[in-house]
């Protein structure tokens, strides 16, 4: 069991106990160490799942930035990397450039003797990006012994009132700052008008949230600024992980345009939630603490319930 003991201790030598108790509900998670299961002969590795990006400049200030900081933090670990979009994976492909999707790159580690993986995805929401990427896991799981899925930036209440103070230090004075999410058609989209409810309730009311394709609505959030009868000039800011085709067209061109026909002085600010510090160190956060939590089975939990004696 030597090796097991020098994993564990390099584990904690290197991440140590510092990431926020409050990450997760603990009603959701038990406290069971992956690196103190670690058997002679098992392999572990992180495989971080972006939705990826066809933009090389947002790409290397994002997704590439948060890559290198796990490589980093997580040295214990080995690292993959796979997209989720297969219409990006495709156009990238005639670039010859090959991005392995999560089944894929799973396969792969697989065929190369890995018995035990660490899943952190870059998604904000919990929507349908995450449960596809569920999907794929499930898929797959019973090849490992074990498959970790970390949680996407907005998870927790803790994780929304982290998300807003990183994104209060983008306010700019007598300006009025409209967050654009990419929103979703699934009743996931209430995660978004969570967003714009805590916002206000933490005494923020120059910031709204808007989305491209969901609720709360890009018109949802001129509204709120047009109630702000002195404000002229307004930031607008994408609340996605790259600043990608959505940024560079949706926001930069089609909603500032908008908004100037309106008389408002606008500036849009094309920087991706992955470029900013604090937001990748949520991430790297929740690595850290699926490494050291294991979620609960649910069926499992209702019928512990169902058998235990009143």
């Amino acid at each position: 069991m030597k090796v097991k003991s020098i994993l564990v201790s390099c584990y904690i030598a290197l991440c140590g106990l510092s990431f926020p108790a409050y990450v997760h509900a603990e009603e959701n998670f038990v406290h069971e160490d992956v690196m103190q299961n670690l058997q002679e002969g098992d392999k572990i590795a992180l495989l971080m799942v972006h939705f990826g990006t066809t933009h090389d400049d947002t790409r290397a200030l994002t997704i590439d930035a948060i890559n290198q900081k796990a490589r980093a933090e997580f040295p214990q670990l080995d690292f993959r990397e796979a997209y989720t979009s297969r219409i990006i994976m495709r156009r990238l492909a005639k670039r010859g450039v090959r991005k392995l999707n999560p089944v894929e790159a799973l396969a792969q580690l697989k065929a190369e003797g890995y018995t035990h993986v660490i899943i952190q995805s870059t998604n904000i929401i919990d929507g349908i990006e995450m449960e596809s990427l569920r999907k794929d896991i499930d898929q797959m799981r019973p090849l490992f012994k074990e498959i970790r899925l970390g949680m996407p930036l907005l998870y927790t209440p803790d994780d929304y009132k982290q998300v807003i103070d990183c994104l209060a230090e983008k306010s700019r004075e007598k300006t009025f700052t409209i967050l654009v999410g990419h929103g979703t058609y699934t009743p996931a989209t209430a995660q978004y008008a969570m967003l714009d409810y805590m916002l206000q309730a933490e005494g923020h009311s120059d910031f709204a949230v808007g989305t491209v394709e969901g609720y709360p609505t890009f018109d949802n959030a001129v509204d709120r600024l047009q109630a702000q009868k002195k404000i002229t000039q307004v930031q607008l800011v994408p609340f996605m992980f790259v600043a990608g085709d959505h940024a560079k067209n949706d926001i930069a061109v089609d909603m500032k345009e908008a908004l100037e026909e309106k008389g408002y002085k606008v500036t849009p600010l094309m920087e991706g939630l992955g470029e900013q510090p604090a937001i990748q160190q949520i991430y790297i956060d929740h690595i850290r603490f699926i490494l050291q939590h294991k979620q609960v089975d649910i069926v499992k939990k209702k019928k512990d319930y169902a058998n235990a004696k009143d």
